[in-house]
Formats: structure tokens, C-alpha cells, sequence
């Protein structure tokens, strides 16, 4: 029975341990079988709390597992096998041993049934996937991990403050519906916002996964918003506010997505995108739209794992990223080309592939629980997804010009790894009922009714149509070759720029204020020496230490004349 009580971080913090003493093939071989090994303890563990304590006053719960849990547990778990197969030709200790304490931390905070322990989790999370940053060891990304640890710490020392208001309200640190009725709630609803990259916070993310390894990226493109969708959906569900922000974030990357130059940036916008879905999901409430989400999630970590691979592939090969230096690569890498376009009909959501049958899920709630202004968004924003991720990045990676870069196909393991994304991108698009079976509500959903089927190949139709229309009459949007900055302006651009001013003037005026005391100062001090000047040839003529040297002689006699008399 002990077994059971060993929480699913555990195999991959004692991994990291071994990774860290072990070189070559047995490095290689321990990464691999702790995901699977792993996997298959965790398929046979009952939902129930496994690992309760109390320590002083808190009562805290490190490992609780039910439906919601094991989702993301499951996923967790194949973005770990696939993450780790695609690095196996690293031979770099920081990234490997890194991402198993990343993967670890994420494992923690979707079985944490405590806040406390979630914050612990919370903070690992930033602290070890900061790493997969610094590992490309370049100038940009240190500055990079550097803006991405602040506000990942920041993040979480909010999370502990939500949770220290949230013990002294309720006396309980159980991690459950929370809601946002008083500032505990809003505390934590904030701490989740910054990991989920809400609007306006949610720089971090384009930001840093463009400028982290190219194994990195794919790790990080699994966990770390994950994590937060998770939060939201045990703590916030059907608090409509997320309805709002989430059909904001589905539609403000899809601009800057079309403009942006680095196709890894591309999808870091497009990453926003999708979880945008996810938080109306919750939002929204329902079994189906939670459901939606969830499946959502799921699906993502695999598609998005998929292209951030095979975009990670034509770097690793190329060393180039940038849309306007690449093109007709398909002719030397036909295999991650085939992959890279499964991965992008499964993210626009073409009916037979992954994001098709979950997508169509949040929609459908969403017109059913009468949020139709947010249906004709989610719509929209599903045109924009086909344009900047379904069209954008195999076409100018693969397609379009030719760049006269004649690169081979990457290494078999990191093939082997975007294979296996793509076959379950196409299984699950084709028998859906396998992933609906482990979903936390039983909804009877079909996706591939006549409705739902004809509603998104029309709109996949007209976008492909809108986008080789742009195209050939030259009206699609550039690339600019350049660092593309939206609300992050303001702190990278604005406020530098503000407080650089600003102290500009402060020294002015101090300097003004310095050199008018000086001069005062002066013109007193030869005042004194003029009236000195006067009173004293014997001592001093031109300034007053005469008559400090007498005033202190006069002193020293009355000190004198005073140790007499006593």
C-alpha cells in the first residue's frame, strides 16, 4: 500500500538526482523509464487522498488524486516521455537534470489538495524551468530568464498571500472552489492570471520561450500554463469574469502573431491564443465547457508540444528561425514538414485531427449557455488561429521562397518524439471517445455532427481563401525584422525611458541646489574671514581659524578653571 502514497513528483526529483551523477546511454535510459514507470503507477491509483499531515496548525494534503488531477497527470506525463525523447542526443546536465525537476514541480501542483503546498510547487515551477532559459547561455537570454523569473516569483509570492488571507477567513488550506468574494480570492485569482498569461501580464511567456533552448521550449510549452488552467478550473469555475479575459486572449495574439518575424515567437502568441479557449471554458462553468477545457488542455500540450518541435527542429539544423530566412525546406527535411503540418491542421482544428474535437466543445457550451457575442469571438479566433499557425508557420518554414538552405531532417530521436505527437494528434481526432472517457464529467458529446463539421471546414475554407487572396495581391501583413513589442512596451520601452528622464532631472536640480548652497556657503565663509580679518591680525587674516583656535584655547581654560574648583 505504501506504493500508493508515493506522490508522482517524487520518480522525477530522484531522476533529476540521478541524471546529475550518471553520463551517456544510463543517463538516457533513466530518463526514459521514469516517465513511463511513472505513467503506470499513476494509472493504477484510485482517486482518493493519498498523503495527509499536519504540521503546527496546517493541515495540508501533498498528494490528492481525482478526475480533474489525473487529467493533467496523464498529460504531464506524455509531454515528459516526448520532451525527453526529443533531448536524448543533449548532452547538456543543466537542461536534462532542469527539466526533471520542472516536470516534477508540475506533477506537485496538479496533485497538491493544499494551498501551501501548491505555492511550494507553485515556486519550483519558476525556479527550475528558469533554467531551460539560461541553457542557451546568450546575452538575450539571460536578460530573458531574468524578466521571466521576477515575474514568476512575483506570481507566486502573491499565491502565498491569497493563501495566508484565504487560512485566516476560512481556517483551512484545502485547495478547492475559491471564487472571488473576498480578497483571498482575488489574491489567488491574480496569481493564477500572471502564470496563465492574462492580458497585459503575459509577456513573460512570448518573451521567454522564444529565447529558451530548443529543447527547452518544448518543455515549457507544456507545463507552466498548465498548471495555471488547472487552478482556475478547480478553484474559479463559472466565474464569468474568465469568460471576458479568455475571449480576449483568444483574439489580441492573433495581430501580433501575423507580424512577428520569429515563428518560435508565433507560437508562443499562439500558445496565449489556446488557453485563451481554455479560460472561457471555465469560465463558462458547465460540465461541457469544463470538459472543453480540460480536453482542451490536454490536446494543446500535445499539438503545440508538436509544432514548438518541429519548429525547434528546423533551428537545431538550420540555426535560423526567422520566417523571412527560411523557405523551401521541405525539399531536404520532407519529414518534420509532413509533421509540422499534422501539428498545425490538429491546432486549427480541421475535423479528424486532436484540437477538432475539443475545441468544438467549449464553442458549443458556449452558445449554449447564450454567450453568442463570445461564440462569434471564439470564431473569429479560430480563423485567426488557421492563419498564423495552420498557414504562417509551415508555409514560411517549408514553403514560399527558397531560402537555398539545403539542411536534412533532425536526429531520429527527436523525429521519434514528433511522431509519436502526431499519431496521437490523428488518434485522438479520429476516436475521440478515448480521451472523453477520462474527462472529469460524462457529457454524451459528439463532435462530428453535420453542424459542427460543415460550420468549421467552411471557416477553415474561407480563411485558407482569404490568406492565398492576401497573398497574391501582396496585402498579407510582413514580417518585421525586428523584436516585436506589444504590451511589454511599456516596461521594456516606456517606463526605462520615463524613469530614465525623470532621474535626469532629479540630478539636475540637485546639482542646480549644490551649487547654490556652494556659493552661499562661500560667500558666508568670506564674510567671516573679512570680519575675522578685522578683529585679529595675530591669528589669522584671511580666514577664521584664528578664531576657532582661540575659542577652543578659551574652552580648554574653562575646562580647566572648572576641574580646579572641584
Amino acid at each position: 500500500m505504501w506504493m500508493i502514497e508515493i506522490p508522482a513528483f517524487v520518480p522525477f526529483f530522484i531522476g533529476a538526482l540521478l541524471v546529475a551523477l550518471t553520463r551517456g546511454m544510463l543517463r538516457g535510459v533513466i530518463m526514459i523509464v521514469i516517465p513511463i514507470a511513472s505513467a503506470v503507477h499513476l494509472w493504477m491509483i484510485p482517486e482518493s487522498i493519498h498523503l495527509q499531515f499536519s504540521l503546527f496548525d496546517y493541515h495540508l494534503i501533498p498528494y490528492r488524486v481525482d478526475k480533474l488531477s489525473l487529467m493533467f497527470g496523464y498529460v504531464f506525463h506524455l509531454a515528459a516521455l516526448m520532451g525527453i525523447i526529443y533531448s536524448l542526443h543533449l548532452r547538456d546536465s543543466m537542461q536534462q537534470v532542469a527539466a526533471m525537476m520542472y516536470i516534477g514541480s508540475g506533477l506537485g501542483a496538479v496533485f497538491a489538495g493544499d494551498l501551501l503546498t501548491l505555492f511550494i510547487f507553485w515556486e519550483l515551477l519558476a525556479l527550475t524551468s528558469v533554467f531551460l532559459i539560461w541553457a542557451r547561455r546568450t546575452q538575450r537570454s539571460y536578460a530573458s530568464g531574468m524578466r521571466y523569473l521576477v515575474i514568476q516569483v512575483l506570481s507566486g509570492v502573491i499565491l502565498l498571500a491569497g493563501t495566508l488571507f484565504y487560512f485566516t477567513e476560512n481556517n483551512t488550506l484545502e485547495f478547492g472552489y475559491i471564487g472571488l468574494d473576498s480578497v483571498a480570492g482575488w489574491l489567488v485569482f491574480i496569481a493564477f492570471g500572471i502564470k496563465c498569461a492574462f492580458p497585459m501580464v503575459h509577456n513573460w511567456l512570448t518573451d521567454a520561450y522564444a529565447e529558451a533552448t530548443v529543447t527547452g521550449t518544448v518543455f515549457l510549452s507544456a507545463f507552466t500554463t498548465k498548471v495555471a488552467v488547472y487552478a482556475l478550473a478547480r478553484a474559479f469555475p463559472g466565474t464569468e469574469l474568465l469568460v471576458y479575459i479568455g475571449a480576449a486572449m483568444t483574439c489580441f495574439p492573433i495581430f501580433f502573431a501575423v507580424i512577428e518575424n520569429d515563428l518560435r515567437r508565433v507560437l508562443a502568441y499562439s500558445l496565449i491564443n489556446q488557453v485563451g479557449f481554455m479560460v472561457v471554458g471555465i469560465g463558462i462553468g458547465t460540465a461541457l465547457a469544463i470538459n472543453g477545457a480540460v480536453s482542451h488542455a490536454f490536446n494543446d500540450v500535445i499539438f503545440k508540444g508538436l509544432l514548438f518541435m518541429s519548429m525547434g527542429a528546423v533551428l537545431h539544423m538550420t540555426g535560423r528561425i526567422n520566417g523571412s530566412e527560411l523557405g523551401g525546406l521541405y525539399k531536404t527535411m520532407p519529414k518534420t514538414t509532413i509533421l509540422c503540418i499534422i501539428g498545425a491542421a490538429s491546432i486549427s482544428a480541421f475535423p479528424l485531427f486532436s484540437g477538432f474535437v475539443s475545441k468544438s466543445m467549449i464553442m458549443s457550451a458556449a452558445i449554449e449557455e447564450g454567450f453568442d457575442w463570445i461564440w462569434l469571438i471564439l470564431l473569429f479566433a479560430s480563423a485567426g488561429v488557421f492563419h498564423h499557425a495552420g498557414i504562417k508557420i509551415p508555409y514560411f518554414a517549408f514553403f514560399a521562397h527558397d531560402c537555398g538552405i539545403r539542411a536534412n531532417d533532425p536526429p531520429k530521436n527527436m523525429l521519434l518524439a514528433m511522431a509519436i505527437a502526431a499519431s496521437l494528434c490523428i488518434a485522438i481526432g479520429i476516436y475521440p471517445q478515448g480521451l472523453y472517457a477520462l474527462l472529469p464529467y460524462d457529457t454524451g458529446y459528439n463532435p462530428y455532427d453535420a453542424s459542427h463539421v460543415l460550420a468549421q471546414t467552411q471557416l477553415l475554407f474561407f480563411s485558407a481563401l482569404a490568406f492565398v487572396w492576401l497573398n497574391l495581391k501582396g496585402l498579407y501583413p510582413p514580417e518585421l525584422r525586428a523584436t516585436n513589442l506589444d504590451f511589454d512596451w511599456i516596461y521594456r520601452r516606456a517606463l526605462p525611458t520615463v524613469l530614465q528622464n525623470m532621474f535626469t532631472i532629479i540630478w539636475q536640480i540637485d546639482r542646480t541646489l549644490r551649487q547654490e548652497v556652494k556659493l552661499k556657503l562661500t560667500i558666508c565663509l568670506t564674510y567671516i574671514a573679512e570680519k575675522n580679518n578685522r578683529l585679529s591680525n595675530l591669528l589669522s587674516r584671511n580666514y577664521p581659524s584664528g578664531s576657532m583656535a582661540m575659542w577652543v584655547a578659551i574652552m580648554l581654560a574653562t575646562y580647566l578653571f572648572l576641574s580646579f574648583i572641584q
